[in-house]
């Protein structure tokens, strides 16, 4: 099976019990996603990012891709809306957060990644805030100075808060026995 090429081909490729679910977020993310954010496909999944255009460099991880800010992701057992913009930002993180828990539905989260398994348990009034809420250029500086930080917490100057400064050791099997 080839991966779908296209947001049609990924929307058709859906399965039953997930698509209702996954084009109703898409929807709300399209009709309150700011200008200058563009939808495609992004790591298999519905990805929104800052285009090249706007944002030559690209995603540190892989200056390829465009500047990631969400993903909508069908997984076997759930739908993951991979948020970056929420990620990367504490106070927004904070806000959101405490946002979804207001409305009162199931809080299944990662550290970047939120998990629904129905629509009923999605809050798309909260998601569309959310999208209304983020500019390109306020999410292009929210990242630069995210990678500031992060540059310099991971120079070996200062380590990040709660850890060591150590080198890991690889991680080695137990014999059986």
């Amino acid at each position: 099976m080839t991966a779908p090429a296209t947001v049609a081909s990924y929307l058709d490729s859906l399965p039953e019990a997930q698509a209702d679910t996954v084009r109703a977020i898409r929807d709300v993310v399209t009709r309150n996603l700011q200008p200058g954010f563009e939808e495609g496909l992004q790591y298999g999944m519905l990805g929104y990012y800052v285009p090249h255009s706007l944002y030559p460099p690209g995603y540190h991880a892989n200056p390829k891709e465009p500047l990631p800010l969400a993903s909508i992701g069908a997984q076997k057992r759930h739908i993951g809306l991979y948020l970056f913009c929420v990620y990367m930002h504490d106070d927004t993180r904070a806000w959101f957060v405490d946002a979804w828990r207001r409305t009162g539905m199931r809080l299944d989260m990662g550290k970047a990644c939120f998990r629904v398994r129905s629509l009923d348990e999605t809050p798309l009034e909260l998601l569309g805030e959310l999208f209304r809420a983020i500019d390109v250029q306020q999410f292009i500086d929210f990242y630069e100075g995210a990678r500031r930080t992060r540059d310099t917490t991971d120079s070996g100057k200062t380590p990040k808060k709660g850890r060591k400064a150590t080198k890991r050791r690889p991680a080695t099997r137990k014999p059986k026995g």
